[in-house]
């Protein structure tokens, strides 16, 4: 990408959005174009549409979304499904229709089946069922992918589709009700650890794997295959290893210094039993991530320590 060309960032104001916004900044590019929610809905094709062809954009990150854990993805199920169906196919589409250089799609690691084999490979897409608890989302992400491919079929457009993992960092989301496993056992964690709570409550058996990515460096894998990958499968972006989520809330209780006891409740759900990313692609190209799981639990637990929570 030119250092002066026109970057749509769209969903900036997120964890991923906010992430790629400060990646660009740091390499040097100006010219990023940015808009609220509020300035411009884009479940509304008519906003979308006009927004485009006002600002035609060299080159589309597509970081919006609607997103949240498992009791969010299961709650509001149809907001889900429409919300995201008509924000990637009014962004999509528009980028097609005002000669877009080129798009990025950011999807989700839920799009694949639930009992496929481990580690994830791309082509697993669309070999199984879904996991219930998130399936509104994944359809909606796997139908993105579809969109990307099947412009770049029919039209020549170059979008392309990445798959991250789970991600966490600033800007992540530490609403009980919304948020992923990650910043949720951060922000109980800390409580207890303030509060003086001796015990910690933690949905599920505690025997799921869960792979985390820091936003960083999906930050800095976006950057990379916007500017080396060309071609219509999807990428897979993640680390390669994975944590069990009882290890995991024991690394948060050491970051945080917390001294109380974990207790899982198996009466709630545990979703999907492993989810590891092969990466094999995405190194053979030439990227790997930086950033270790205890390093980055460290650097966003600063942040945490600093908010305060109701």
């Amino acid at each position: 990408m030119e250092k002066n060309a026109k970057i749509y960032v769209a969903g900036h104001r997120g964890m991923v959005g906010s992430a790629i916004v400060r990646h660009l900044q740091q390499l040097g590019y100006s010219n990023i174009i940015t808009r609220s929610s509020k300035e411009v809905d884009l479940r509304n094709q008519q906003q979308v549409f006009s927004f485009f062809e006002k600002e035609k954009p060299d080159y589309v990150f597509m970081a919006a979304a609607r997103v949240g854990g498992i009791y969010a993805n299961n709650t509001y199920r149809a907001e889900f499904l429409y919300d995201n169906l008509m924000i990637e196919s009014n962004v999509i589409h528009a980028s097609y229709l005002n000669k877009c250089k080129k798009l990025l799609f950011l999807g989700s690691s839920c799009i694949y089946p639930k009992m496929a084999p481990q580690p994830l490979k791309e082509s697993y897409l669309l070999t199984g069922t879904l996991e219930y608890t998130n399936e509104p989302y994944a359809i909606a992400k796997i139908a993105g992918i579809k969109l990307c491919e099947n412009y770049r079929l029919q039209y020549g457009c170059n979008f392309i589709s990445v798959m991250p993992t789970n991600l966490y960092g600033p800007n992540d989301n530490y609403d009980l009700n919304k948020s992923h496993v990650l910043p949720a056992l951060l922000r109980k964690i800390h409580t207890a650890k303030i509060k003086n709570i001796p015990t910690v409550e933690v949905w599920g058996s505690g025997t799921p794997l869960r792979e985390f990515l820091h936003v960083d460096d999906l930050a800095e894998a976006c950057l990379f295959l916007m500017e080396n990958y060309h071609e219509a499968e999807l990428v897979n972006i993640g680390t390669g290893t994975d944590i069990s989520i009882k290890d995991l809330a024991m690394l948060i209780m050491k970051v945080a210094d917390y001294k109380g006891e974990i207790k899982f409740d198996s009466s709630k759900p545990d979703g999907t039993p492993r989810k590891l990313m092969d990466v094999g692609k995405l190194k053979g190209l030439g990227w790997s991530p930086k950033i270790t799981l205890e390093e980055g639990i460290k650097m966003v637990y600063k942040d945490v320590e600093r908010m305060t929570f109701d």
